[in-house]
Formats: C-alpha cells, sequence, structure tokens
C-alpha cells in the first residue's frame, strides 16, 4: 500500500516500522486482529454456568458500574439476553453518590431477594472477595467480568474473566469489551449446541455490539493499541450506522453527523452525556438510551442527559472558580501537590474539577467533598510528575479507601482524620521526590501554517482512531504572527489564538479548553513570533467546518 513519508515517521515514532506492519495498523482486520474469546481464562466455566442459568429458567443479573464503561458493557448484555428472548434478567446499576464504587453487599442481598441466582458483574469485581463470597452464601453464583488489576488473592467466583490473566493475549481491554467477549462466546456456543433460542441468530450478529464497544473503549482511556484498536475502529463503523434510536436522538441534540463520528466526538460530547446520568442523577437514564428501541423515549431521554451535562458544568464550574482561587491563594506555583475540600462539594464532580485546577498549574491536585450519606470522598488527578497511587501508598493510614492509576485515583477519608491529609500528601510527596519527573511536551513533526491543508488532515487520519498509546501527532509550528488573542465560554475559561503568516493564504484558528494564555509555557501577545505545539482538527465551530489547531503548548519564540 502507498503511505505518505510523513505517515511512515509517524508510526515510526509508534515502533511500526515494517510493510506488514504497517498495513495491519492502518487497516485492522477484524478476523486477524481479534481474539478468540475462549482464551479468556474460565470463559468455558462461564459460557457453561450461564447456559444452565438459562436453559433452567433462572433470573439473571447483570451488576455493572456506573460510567461509560460499566453502562455500555450492560447494554451488550441486555442486548444479548433480549436478542435470544430470554427475558428473566434484570441490570443494576449501583447509584454513585448513595451507594459509590464496587459490588456491594447490601445490593446481592436485594438481588437475592428478587430469586436471582446468577450474578454478572462488568467492570467491577476483580477485588471483591468479601461481597461475592457475601453471595454464595446466599446461593447466589456470580461471573466476575472486569478489567482492573488482579490482586494476590481472588474472590471465590464461578469465573472470573480478566483479561489480565493469563493466557489472554491482550491485557488492555475495557471491562464492556470483557463483556463484548463473553456475550461472544456464548452465542457461539449456544449456536454450536444447536440450543433452540441460539439458533436462529445470525451468524456475526454480535458486531452490531461493537458501537457499545467503541463507546466504552474511547471513554476509558485504555491503550488504542491492539486488539482495542480493531475493536474501535470497525466500532466506529457501526456507530455511523447505528440503529440505536438513542444514538441518533444524542448525535442530534449534539448537532454531530452520525455518518462522520470519531473518537474526538466520543471523549468529548457523547461520553460526558453517559457519565453526567450518575453524577448528576440515576444511571439508569443512560442505560435506557443505549437500549430503548422507542424513538419518542430516546428523544426524551436525549435532552434529558444534555439538561443533566448542562447542569453538571454549572455545578463543576462553581467547584472549579472556588478551588481555583482558593489554590491561587493558599499555594505556590512551586508546591507540587495540594489539597482543598468543602463538605458542599459533590464527591461526583470533584475529579472533573481537579482535573480543571491540575491543568491550570500542572503537578497533582485533590479535591475532597461529601456524598449524600455524609462520607468524605476525593479525587486527586495528576500531571503526571507524581504518580497518583504512589502518593496514596506513601501517606500511611490517613485513607480508609483508595484506588486509582498514575494520573487519577479516589480515596474516602474519615471526618475525625481529614484535617491530617494535607500533611499526609505533602510528606508522601516530599518522599518521592527523588523521583519526580519533568514534564515537556514533544513533538512528532515540524508544520508551516502554508503546509496544513484537507489532504495533510487526511493523511494523518489514516492513523485514526486516536487515544492512549497512540495519540494524534503533534506538530511544531514555528514563524507564524499572533494577530488575535482571546478567552471564550460562558465562563472565559477557554483560549483562541489566531496565527498568520506572510506566505499562507490565510489565518489560522487555534484553541484549547480550561487554559487562560498565561498558563502556557509563553503567554501568547499580540504583534509577536509564536511557537506552538498543536495537533490539527476539523473544526466545525460556529459555522461551516475548516481546519484548526488544538493547542498542546506555546512556547517562547
Amino acid at each position: 500500500m502507498e503511505v505518505s513519508a510523513l505517515v511512515r515517521s509517524l508510526l515510526s515514532k509508534r515502533g511500526i516500522e515494517t510493510d506488514a506492519d504497517i498495513a495491519a495498523f492502518l487497516n485492522p482486520d477484524y478476523a486477524l486482529h481479534t481474539h478468540d474469546p475462549f482464551l479468556f481464562s474460565g470463559m468455558n466455566v462461564a459460557v457453561e454456568r450461564t447456559l444452565t442459568a438459562i436453559a433452567k429458567g433462572e433470573r439473571i443479573a447483570v451488576y455493572a458500574d456506573f460510567d461509560c464503561d460499566g453502562i455500555p458493557g450492560a447494554s451488550v448484555l441486555s442486548d444479548m439476553f433480549n436478542k435470544i428472548k430470554y427475558d428473566n434478567f434484570e441490570v443494576y446499576l449501583p447509584h454513585r453518590d448513595k451507594e459509590g464504587y464496587g459490588f456491594h453487599k447490601d445490593a446481592i442481598t436485594l438481588l437475592a431477594s428478587r430469586d436471582v441466582k446468577l450474578i454478572i458483574t462488568i467492570d467491577v469485581g476483580t477485588t471483591a472477595v468479601d461481597a461475592v463470597a457475601h453471595a454464595n452464601t446466599l446461593g447466589v453464583d456470580v461471573i466476575v467480568t472486569d478489567h482492573h488489576e488482579v490482586p494476590e488473592t481472588l474472590p471465590a467466583a464461578v469465573a472470573l474473566l480478566n483479561p489480565k490473566l493469563s493466557p489472554y493475549p491482550f491485557g488492555g481491554l475495557c471491562g464492556a469489551a470483557v463483556a463484548f467477549k463473553f456475550a461472544q462466546a456464548l452465542l457461539a456456543e449456544g449456536k454450536r449446541r444447536d440450543v433452540e433460542r441460539f439458533a436462529s441468530i445470525p451468524d456475526g450478529w454480535e458486531k452490531w455490539l461493537l458501537d457499545l464497544v467503541a463507546i466504552a473503549t474511547v471513554a476509558d482511556i485504555v491503550p488504542m493499541t491492539g486488539e482495542n484498536r480493531a475493536l474501535v475502529y470497525w466500532g466506529l463503523q457501526v456507530l455511523r450506522k447505528s440503529p440505536r434510536p438513542g444514538i441518533t436522538a444524542l448525535v442530534q441534540k449534539l448537532r454531530l453527523r452520525k455518518s462522520d463520528i470519531t473518537e474526538s466526538d466520543i471523549g468529548f460530547s457523547i461520553a460526558p452525556r453517559i457519565n453526567a446520568a450518575s453524577r448528576m442523577d440515576d444511571p439508569q437514564l443512560a442505560f435506557r438510551l443505549l437500549t430503548t428501541h422507542d424513538p419518542l423515549e430516546a428523544e426524551h431521554l436525549a435532552a434529558r442527559l444534555e439538561s443533566l451535562n448542562t447542569k453538571r458544568k454549572s455545578v463543576a464550574g462553581v467547584i472549579v472558580r472556588e478551588a481555583k482561587k482558593i489554590a491561587r491563594e493558599r499555594f505556590s506555583a512551586e508546591e507540587r501537590i495540594i489539597v482543598l475540600g468543602n463538605t458542599e462539594w459533590k464527591p461526583a464532580l470533584l475529579g472533573l474539577a481537579a482535573n480543571s485546577v491540575m491543568g491550570e498549574r500542572g503537578g497533582m491536585v485533590c479535591l475532597w467533598g461529601r456524598d449524600v450519606n455524609g462520607t468524605l470522598k476525593g479525587s486527586c488527578r495528576s500531571d503526571d510528575s507524581l504518580s497518583v497511587v504512589d502518593v496514596f501508598s506513601h501517606a500511611g493510614n490517613v485513607l480508609e479507601e483508595s484506588g486509582g492509576h498514575e494520573r487519577s485515583g479516589g480515596f474516602t477519608i474519615s471526618h475525625e482524620r481529614i484535617h491530617e491529609l494535607p500533611e499526609a500528601f505533602a510528606r508522601a510527596a516530599a518522599e518521592l521526590r527523588n523521583e519526580k519527573k519533568t514534564i515537556e511536551f514533544s513533538h512528532d513533526a515540524l508544520l508551516s501554517l502554508t503546509e496544513i491543508s484537507w489532504g495533510l488532515l487526511k493523511d494523518i487520519s489514516q492513523l485514526a482512531p486516536f487515544g492512549e498509546a497512540n495519540p494524534k501527532p503533534v506538530f511544531r509550528i514555528s514563524g507564524a504572527t499572533v494577530t488575535a488573542v482571546r478567552s471564550f465560554g460562558k465562563e472565559k475559561n477557554h483560549v483562541e489564538v489566531v496565527l498568520a503568516d506572510d506566505r499562507a493564504f490565510e489565518s489560522v484558528r487555534a484553541f484549547d479548553f480550561f487554559r487562560s494564555p498565561e498558563h502556557f509555557s509563553h503567554e501568547p501577545k499580540i504583534g509577536e513570533r509564536a511557537s506552538m505545539l498543536a495537533t490539527l482538527e476539523r473544526d466545525s465551530f460556529r459555522g461551516p467546518a475548516r481546519l484548526a489547531l488544538r493547542i498542546v503548548d506555546i512556547l517562547p519564540a
């Protein structure tokens, strides 16, 4: 295949150099680049137990996390059970504020009281030793489907499907993708055994579920490589022609063209609306949107999620403004970690708020608030100069519960110890001082304004879908002159910089969200030359589509 020198260079930076590897990366083959679901440890047992439950008419509960991984995953299994016309099942999504994340004993007891005999978890359960044991005492079997890190002690579930367990060849699947692999295996085995309710399902029908897998994979920020790349590549094809009334209604509400949906549309527009359901109300709203067959209900739900997302932005905006004001007053720019809290702050919104504050000042930002049950919970975000989980592990026993990744995490803390938190985290950061990382943005190639074209965008778009471990190419644009700088948006918290070049036919708009001009490495000034790091984007803001730059950083010329 013919590949431009630029694309070859970008692929080389990603470790993809041979013609065979380039062809596989640019044209993912569903059959070749996805794996046999029966390679999962425990898959045969999980399928056997579920087929037995179906044969006996046992009540099954799908227990999923409340975010934009668990909800699409629950929709995958719901669609599958409906397709085989098995209606003795229910979907349980814990309430973010009232119950919180995890596989909860009270919920298990409730499901057992409804005569549930089998629970299938999605995106939770790998560490739920006590909860699974509780289910077992109630005579309820549990199949765990999850993708989180595997601890030394595993729950005594009937089966534990987790891609991080050997011998599955790709460990980066999200929770919904694991649910999809389970559905795929169940359909295949049901058809192989010629079970009546499976026999009429067309071969490959499960590919229609890939739209849900694509949404969850992008939203959960798992590596966009290997099997994930194939699932999202083909999932986007399904999403662009998805017959789901909820998807149609949502993209219309967002003024997106369904036939042109990209992973960026999922990350910036679709996923936040799905997550808004649990952050501001009930996660079942988002589940119903993804699974309804009623166009009128779909329109109502899409409008409801849009309203909740607007409310979410407003409430989160208040938190962000308060937190930024306090941070500027109390902390110097050199402090690597800050801790702020308010019992009026809603914990469900603190991750978003912490990310915004972190984007302004860098380092690690931790915010805490109080949930509806009176429990103090917090969220932390880091620019990678500090690992959130390392800070948690070095904070002594001040936290009741904690978990997360290098750049994000959450915790629960008692009222009696909340005053100890700033000192405990500061001490942890000091202990980790020798491990401090220097954050420097690099670029993939040099670019002048005269080279920006639709052809260039089409060329680099061959590397899509972009995401974790396959980021959009970052270009360094030098020699352009800043002709305008302005803040925009309701809160004036987004920035637009206009660049011009004597050799370019027209000026180019560059933009970024949730940063002010002074928070780049160099504050842009009208009339001066700029050196900008940016990605190339299709910009539909305020009129017909045009090309624009999304700013990564601005450097001294």
